[in-house]
């Protein structure tokens, strides 16, 4: 992991060099090789740990996992998998990965929440930046180089992914309602403008988030994220993304009560004390 490294970096980099790295969908130098996606140097001095977390996805982990390191980034990956207690055979697939230097497993043994598997899979990350992404395809990660661009570009420190609701992706009105609802009562407590609340693929300094030290369990995670970000006077930088929800047959697992708790986490947050997050 690079110590100290800063967004300032980035653009120091791209000036030495003479031209600006390449950012979404951009090849590490060496890709094409037998073992294409771990070449020895890439185009910016970072590394991402992408953090997923994983409770009986046996449908589609295989799918996920794929995807995610079929990606080209523009820096060097590593993949943490936190399996949160899964009970489905999910976990005997995760042999597969034994020999994939790029891929950490932890196998949690008992679940304990979306949160809980972040957390976990933070204290493993040995990246500068993180991002989280679900085993469950509702995210595609062929769009996490996207937004990598704004923060390579030296535009931003964190970078939320938005999604579009429409009639071909959404899970329901009501769902869709919700996020709205409480990611309108989050613009009104802290004075900004976000879009998505709930978004999954939030990516930001690890050291940031670990300072952040969120300690929401389950789905309530998403909220306190945001809501110690923007207390501490943060404004995520937005970047479209698309998004195909699934059924509650599928496996979705979000309720109501999720959204409630939100709301009162956002609460909470709003009147506590700024969080350093410098280092």
């Amino acid at each position: 992991m690079s110590k100290g490294l800063r967004v300032e970096d980035f653009s120091l980099l791209s000036r030495a060099r003479g031209h600006a790295p390449e950012l979404p969908g951009a090849s590490p130098r060496g890709a094409g090789r037998a073992d294409r996606g771990r070449p020895d140097c890439y185009d910016v001095p970072m590394k991402l740990s992408i953090l997923m977390p994983v409770y009986n996805e046996r449908a589609t982990l295989e799918s996920a996992v794929k995807r995610v390191l079929d990606v080209d980034y523009p820096a060097e990956m590593e993949l943490v998998i936190v399996d949160d207690g899964s009970t489905d055979g999910t976990r005997e697939l995760y042999r597969q990965w034994a020999a994939e230097p790029r891929v950490v497993i932890h196998e949690k043994a008992t679940n304990g929440g979306k949160g809980s598997a972040i957390r976990k899979g933070a204290e493993l990350a040995t990246g500068d930046y993180v991002i989280m992404c679900d085993a469950d395809l509702e995210y595609a990660p062929e769009e996490i180089p996207s937004m990598l661009a704004p923060v390579l570009q030296g535009e931003a420190e964190v970078v939320y992914g938005t999604r579009t609701f429409g009639s071909h992706n959404a899970y329901s009105y009501l769902y869709v309602l919700g996020n709205r609802a409480v990611t309108t009562v989050t613009n009104v407590l802290f004075n900004c403008y976000i879009s998505d609340l709930e978004t999954c693929f939030k990516l930001m300094p690890l050291e940031l988030y670990r300072r952040l030290d969120v300690r929401s369990a389950g789905f309530g995670m998403e909220a306190e994220v945001t809501g110690k970000i923007l207390r501490s006077g943060i404004r995520p930088y937005e970047v479209p993304i698309s998004y195909k929800a699934r059924s509650r047959e599928a496996g979705k697992k979000l309720t109501w009560r999720d959204g409630v708790e939100a709301l009162w986490i956002l609460g909470r947050e709003r009147f506590r004390r700024p969080i350093a997050v410098a280092a």
